[in-house]
């Protein structure tokens, strides 16, 4: 049995960890079950209090790529089936659109990469977690795939110009974000700058607008990772 709120934390690719998201969750009392999703995980969500899946490159049903896949969907269903406080962040919440009954494309829309401005809609102004993010706030994105439809019952919480479905919730504590607020200005830099060039994207530039707006962008990173971890700590109690 845990003693102190936990948080599995599933690692879609060895280059997609949780960053900084790791010593903000710990400073927040949380306890991390971190666990690279290729090499197994949980059958169930027993013992754990909140889940958070990272990105990975993959689309959310790539099951001959991902074989682990099959298995991280069946956790996402349990967590929206208990209204578990959940992060499914870049194709973790695609994963969340795509079981819901959402649409995800691959390489579809326009190419949105490095500090990117995010909007709270209505609904996301008074939500506890994306609700920091307010009329406009950069955080990191790097956008290949897309979801182009989200699930009926999901409530649309922040936008960007190029993209409308950066962030929504289902239930009260699900979340599914496009952006990452796990990256920085830092993680930025160690992205392909083949790639990057390839798609029309000058990666010394993108470095050097993420550092002009680093402050910004990890003062609203921490409000969402507080909040969210309060959620966890509450989900902990009821448990008890």
């Amino acid at each position: 049995m845990h003693t102190a709120p936990t948080v599995l934390v599933v690692v879609n690719s060895p280059t997609s960890g949780p960053r900084r998201l790791r010593g903000w969750l710990e400073a927040d009392g949380l306890e991390i079950c971190q666990r690279l999703a290729s090499e197994g995980l949980p059958e169930d969500l027993s013992g754990i209090d909140g889940l958070i899946m990272l990105g990975g490159g993959l689309m959310p049903d790539e099951f001959d790529r991902a074989p682990w896949l099959r298995g991280e969907r069946t956790l996402a269903l349990s967590a929206i089936a208990e209204d578990l406080p959940t992060l499914g962040i870049c194709l973790g919440g695609q994963l969340l659109a795509d079981v819901t009954g959402g649409q995800v494309r691959a390489r579809t829309g326009p190419k949105e990469r490095g500090a990117t401005l995010i909007h709270a809609t209505a609904d996301g102004a008074s939500d506890p977690v994306i609700g920091g993010l307010g009329s406009g706030t950069p955080m990191i994105e790097n956008h290949q795939d897309m979801i182009t439809e989200l699930p009926p019952d999901a409530v649309l919480l922040a936008s960007s110009k190029a993209l409308a479905n950066q962030a929504f919730r289902l239930g009260d504590h699900v979340r599914g974000l496009q952006f990452h607020p796990e990256a920085s200005a830092e993680s930025l830099a160690g992205w392909d700058e083949a790639a990057l060039t390839a798609d029309g994207f000058s990666r010394d530039e993108l470095v050097a607008e993420a550092q002009r707006v680093d402050a910004v962008n990890t003062a609203a990173a921490r409000r969402l990772v507080d909040a969210f971890a309060a959620e966890v700590r509450a989900a902990f109690e009821e448990r008890r």
